[in-house]
């Protein structure tokens, strides 16, 4: 009986030198290993043998069986490997032909001063807050010194949903609903990017839907001083270093004193061109000290806190910064006008041809 293992195990063996493919090496399993078997013939022998042998005997064969099943499946992987290597020879790819071209996508002139803007003011320590376009005439009107019949909301023509909400006019609401939700009414250092609505005709300068990015600190002894370093800090760095501002009286409800704020011309360097209208001089946004009713309105003190806000249109920047000239190709998604800028993420941009 053991002489009989040995020959099936050298037979086994020897026939698994000579395969070389998977089914070669299934055919062996079955014939070995399968129902009908060899291995499975010599366990009819148990019932032949006495009481005492049978424990040696069924020993002998579950080592036996064991290692054929280690050698065809040792057989199994050494076939497989080959396989891979002459799958890998034949699929070899030739890595010094130029690949196909993919097309990627780039970042919108829009979002990529967006994005310039966010990091500035974090860098200066401002945290990025956002809040709902759907908003509460309370929040987008009245908190900011705009109540019903004010003759200011005529130039913010509104698209109202109900006599209470609309979709907001501005980005000021998130001012109004930080400095109220700020229980401790402690300093403020923010800036809301977000998209803003307002009822007017599309054409090359406006559009009834447009970004902003609002700018507000309060704090104690807050100034027209921190004012102007912090927008001159803005101007160097979206339009260059050498870049200076200057104030303009002018008038928002939510703001005293109101101020609108030139950037000198960075095309010709304030000798005056096209791009300046010849002034040397180019309007960038408004700005100003928060309003005391507006403190008030929020829950601060204005006899304690001072403040101030700037707003800065995204598209009047990236209009300048890159010498577009019409609002609506932010809009059309044309591929040809989008291509002109840099599709590297974080680069700096080309200016549009």
């Amino acid at each position: 009986m053991f002489e009989k293992i040995s020959t099936i195990e050298k037979e086994v063996i020897d026939k698994l030198q000579d395969i070389n493919t998977t089914k070669e090496l299934n055919d062996i399993k079955v014939a070995y290993l399968g129902k009908k078997g060899l291995i499975n013939d010599l366990s009819s022998i148990m019932s032949t043998l006495e009481v005492s042998e049978k424990k040696e005997f069924g020993k002998k064969l579950n080592e036996f069986k064991a290692k054929i099943t280690s050698m065809i499946n040792a057989k199994q992987q050494s076939i497989d490997e080959e396989e891979l290597n002459a799958r890998l020879i034949e699929e070899d790819i030739d890595i010094t032909l130029p690949a196909t071209k993919i097309k990627v996508g780039s970042i919108h002139p829009i979002q990529r001063i967006i994005n310039e803007i966010e990091d500035l003011f974090i860098s200066m320590g401002y945290d990025v807050v956002e809040g709902p376009e759907v908003e509460q005439d309370l929040y987008n009107f009245e908190k900011l010194n705009l109540p019903k019949g004010h003759p200011a909301r005529d130039s913010q023509d509104s698209f109202y949903i109900t006599e209470e909400m609309l979709l907001r006019t501005q980005t000021s609401p998130v001012q109004a609903r930080t400095m109220e939700n700020n229980k401790e009414k402690g300093p403020i250092r923010i800036i809301c990017p977000g998209k803003t609505y307002r009822r007017d005709n599309d054409d090359a300068t406006h559009s009834h839907q447009f970004t902003q990015i609002e700018g507000l600190v309060v704090g104690e002894n807050i100034s027209l001083a921190d004012l102007k370093g912090t927008l001159e800090q803005f101007a160097r760095k979206m339009f260059g270093e050498n870049r200076e501002i200057r104030f303009r009286p002018s008038f928002f409800p939510f703001t005293e004193p109101s101020i609108e704020v030139d950037v000198s011309c960075f095309k010709c360097g304030g000798k005056g061109c096209s791009v300046c209208k010849q002034t040397g001089w180019i309007e960038i946004l408004g700005s100003g000290m928060v309003h005391p009713h507006v403190l008030e309105n929020c829950g601060y003190d204005a006899q304690k806190y001072t403040g101030f806000a700037f707003g800065i249109g995204p598209e009047r920047v990236a209009m300048l910064k890159y010498g577009i000239n019409d609002i609506r190709q932010f809009y059309t998604n044309d591929l040809r006008f989008l291509n002109d800028f840099n599709r590297i993420e974080g680069g700096n941009s080309n200016e549009a041809k």
